[in-house]
């Protein structure tokens, strides 16, 4: 970001500002070219500034606001080919180069630098880098996540701890203004993909193929019934068109017609005496399929007579089957004993 890299600097300039995870904060300073012509030549000199500042914890993130507590986006040049085949006056006009409203000597010569980690954060005031605001977040626990993000036209540092806190404070005082337990992290898929957003939310994969959306701002949460979408758009019913001749006879759906329309005495005429002509019965439909249910619950009926007397002779046949077993194993056990004392004596016995 462009910040000042040294106590005495009077402008800014670009620097890489690097967290260490013994909770080191070094600021290396870049110098690129004056031009693009000599980008494309020179390489970008990098050097140590000798600042360090330090904290509690490994470093999660950096943000620098301006001097009225603005978050300063970092500048920015979107990267084009230069042997690409593209017209340059089209290259030119679709250059986009954002400029950080810090670089501008109205904005005065200081910032804040907000710097979190994973106990605690610092505020510091730059160049003088003079910590202004320290906060110890936790103690007993550690922060997985923090960002800094905008909420209500304001800059706040959104924190998610590792006991399933979700916290933020204000900038660039550091006052605690939510605490609240949420979800403990019991999957290292919520650690690895946890992250804030502006507005008052926030993301996280809850399985391999599902999001989570969480929001900690209630003018969010009074707003989503209008930021939902509609799956349908509800469209009244069109009138039926005229149906063609054509269409009616070559293709589309049947239609159903009355058999007097198509073929009764006021269309077709009177019918010669030759011709059959259908006579309703006094019951109508509903007497003949009275009359058939009445016969088909007798056949019914009658065949289960049946079934039940074949069931019946059948059981009898058994129990004849079993009893001539019985007799012709009775005769055999009588015919056994005879031939054992057929010989025998009476004294013998």
């Amino acid at each position: 970001m462009e910040s000042f890299g040294r106590k005495n600097d009077s402008a800014v300039s670009p620097c890489l500002w690097v967290g260490t995870g013994l909770g080191m904060v070094l600021i290396l300073s870049l110098n690129l070219p004056s031009s693009d012509d000599l980008r494309q030549l020179e390489p970008v000199m990098v050097s140590p500034s000798g600042t360090v500042l330090t904290l509690k914890g490994a470093v999660l993130t950096f943000a620098c606001l301006d001097c009225v507590g603005t978050l300063t986006h970092p500048p920015y040049e979107v990267w084009r080919d230069p042997h690409s085949a593209d017209d340059g006056e089209k290259t030119r006009k679709r250059k986009l180069v954002m400029h950080s409203p810090s670089s501008s000597q109205d904005m005065g010569d200081h910032q804040f630098a907000v710097i979190c980690s994973e106990k605690q954060a610092k505020v510091f005031s730059l160049p003088s880098q003079t910590c202004l605001y320290v906060h110890n977040i936790t103690e007993t626990s550690f922060l997985l996540r923090a960002d800094v993000v905008t909420l209500c036209n304001s800059v706040c540092l959104a924190c998610f701890c590792a006991n399933g806190h979700i916290m933020t404070l204000s900038l660039p005082s550091l006052r605690p203004l939510l605490d609240i337990n949420y979800l403990p992290v019991t999957d290292m898929r919520i650690a690895r993909t946890f992250c804030f957003t502006n507005e008052g939310q926030a993301l996280y994969l809850s399985s391999p193929t599902e999001i989570q959306r969480v929001t900690y701002s209630q003018e969010m949460c009074d707003n989503l019934q209008d930021m939902l979408g509609d799956l349908f758009t509800p469209v009244e019913t069109p009138e039926a068109q005229n149906r063609g001749f054509l269409k009616g006879l070559f293709g589309g759906s049947g239609q159903a017609f009355d058999r007097e329309e198509l073929f009764g005495e006021a269309t077709a005429g009177k019918a010669s005496r030759s011709l059959a002509q259908h006579i309703p019965g006094s019951g109508g439909i509903e007497g003949v399929r009275g009359a058939a249910g009445g016969v088909i619950g007798d056949l019914t009926r009658a065949r289960i007579a049946l079934d039940e007397r074949g069931q019946k002779l059948g059981e009898l046949d058994e129990r004849t089957a079993s009893m001539m077993a019985s007799a012709e194993a009775f005769s055999k056990h009588a015919h056994e004993v005879m031939l054992k004392y057929k010989d025998k004596k009476w004294y013998q016995f």
